[in-house]
């Protein structure tokens, strides 16, 4: 998370002294192990303290502000029996504190350990829907707190949704080497920026709501690092766990969560289901800008190579929304730019990510119209099946399709068939591996014939299950024409 720096006053070595002291005064009993452990973005150092009888975390902190945050927060939390670390003790004028450990499974572990491959498994849900339960809760009790403990800004205002777009200006386009008109791009954030302002906004906006801030103890969730909340919209929370880039949720269980998370926060809060999803896809859209000028900072400018490897999941989904919901706003410099983001071959193949692709492939009939490529991306094949023998002609297969045995027998004993698919084979295979290793995740194949009913149905269902077999790719299929018939019946 961005926040302004101030002045470490206590050397890294010195922290570590002044905890183990801490603990000792705190507990009895001298330390017996003090381990670093593996931080965030930020300047904290944080340990995992113990001796025969306790095990806490220690934290050193170099800002003072942001110290005063988590400690205040937790203490207003924890009397709303929301479930964050019991604070053991602190010395604010040294920056440190003690706070529960909760162990090292973070949900984004757990869905790691239980999830093989592409799928998201019924475990996971499971774990996610525990999570946003207690999401509405943070949102509502946080109403409460004693904002002048927010830092850097009590509320997600104008100041702070400036900074995070200037953030992914400077540490992510500029460094990416993505092209923009910089005025015209300034003039989309001033209109972006008033559009987020217009969402209600009255409820605590935890800030950092991510599958790593969340601990799993005992089937359990436990929640950490809401030191940068503030006063803000509930849809900001429930993008940035489902749009969580490495986490990597289909958008089917995207959007079941989401609905899990609208049932749960009715329950809490009055909201208009139509008005919130007016401004939710434009609250993932800077959620994810905002990452991406995480993502920008540690990665192309501090080096620390590690944070480049999310830009592919960020990438995906940018392009995800962008064909999947309208902005209500127009942006339309800062839509070009995410489109440039979008078609980017450089962002999507950073580390070993391994993005999914999805081959579309369908049949129509030439006479209504070549099929529309509604992803945008203008790539793909279109195969013209109208030079095989065409099995329509015969009487008794005119009402079939190219799914029927009867149809499927008469193309086998076709040698131009056999030809045909091979030679359509050869060059979807070479796309396919190509795009696999080049992290694009959308190929559009077509068939056309005729009608639309058989040569052009066959072929699409013959190349569908050679391509499944031969590759890890997910498979979406339909047939045009076949389709409009069964709508009409």
């Amino acid at each position: 998370m961005r926040t302004e720096k101030s002045e470490t006053l206590v050397r890294p070595s010195i922290a570590e002294k002044n905890l183990k002291a801490l603990f000792e005064r705190t507990f009895g009993g001298k330390v017996e192990s003090l381990v670093s452990l593996k931080g965030d973005g930020s300047s904290r150092r944080i340990f995992r303290i113990k001796n025969s009888d306790k095990s806490v975390i220690g934290v050193f902190g170099p800002d003072k502000l942001e110290n005063t945050a988590f400690l205040e927060f937790s203490k207003h939390f924890r009397k709303m029996n929301l479930p964050v670390p019991e604070i053991y003790a602190d010395e604010r004028l040294k920056n440190i504190y003690l706070e529960e450990d909760f162990g090292d499974t973070t949900l984004f572990k757990y869905l790691n350990s239980v999830r093989p491959s592409y799928d998201f498994p019924q475990e996971a849900m499971k774990a996610y829907r525990k999570a946003i339960e207690w999401l509405p809760k943070f949102q509502a009790e946080g109403r409460s707190l004693n904002y002048k403990y927010c830092y850097p800004r009590g509320s997600f205002d104008k100041q702070s949704i400036m900074w995070d777009l200037n953030y992914f200006k400077y540490y992510f386009l500029r460094l990416s080497q993505i092209e923009f008109n910089e005025q015209k791009l300034e003039k989309d954030f001033e209109v972006f920026a008033d559009f987020l302002l217009k969402a209600e906004s009255d409820f605590f906006l935890y800030r950092d709501f991510q599958s790593r801030n969340i601990m799993l103890k005992g089937g359990k969730p436990f929640f950490i690092d809401y030191q940068g909340g503030r006063r803000g919209a509930l849809q900001y929370d429930i993008a940035s766990l489902l749009y969580d880039g490495k986490a990597d949720i289909p958008p089917d269980n995207r959007k079941e969560l989401l609905n899990y998370y609208l049932d749960a926060v009715t329950g809490i809060a009055k909201i208009d289901r139509a008005e919130f999803m007016r401004y939710y896809h434009s609250f993932a859209y800077i959620r994810i800008m905002q990452a991406m000028g995480a993502y920008g900072l540690r990665g192309f400018y501090e080096r620390k190579t590690h944070f480049l490897q999310s830009i592919p999941y960020a990438v995906r989904n940018i392009e995800y929304l962008l064909h999947n919901s309208e902005m209500p706003v127009k942006v339309p410099e800062l839509m070009r730019v995410f489109k440039r983001i979008a078609v980017s071959s450089y962002l999507r193949q950073f580390g070993d990510t391994n993005l999914r692709l999805t081959v579309r492939m369908q049949s129509f009939s030439f006479r209504n119209g070549l099929p529309s490529d509604e992803k945008g991306h203008g790539g793909g094949y279109i195969f013209d099946c109208r030079s095989l023998p065409n099995p329509g002609r015969v009487k008794k297969y005119a009402i079939m399709t190219g799914k029927d045995a009867e149809v499927i027998k008469f193309f086998e004993k076709e040698s131009e068939v056999e030809k045909f698919i091979n030679n359509v084979l050869f060059l979807i295979r070479q796309s396919v591996e190509n795009y696999q290793k080049r992290n694009f995740t959308d190929l559009m194949v077509s068939f056309g014939c005729t009608g639309g009913r058989h040569r052009s149905v066959y072929c699409c269902e013959r190349v569908k299950k050679i391509i499944e077999s031969e590759y890890k790719v997910k498979i979406e299929i339909s047939h045009r024409e076949i389709k409009k018939e069964t709508s009409l019946k």
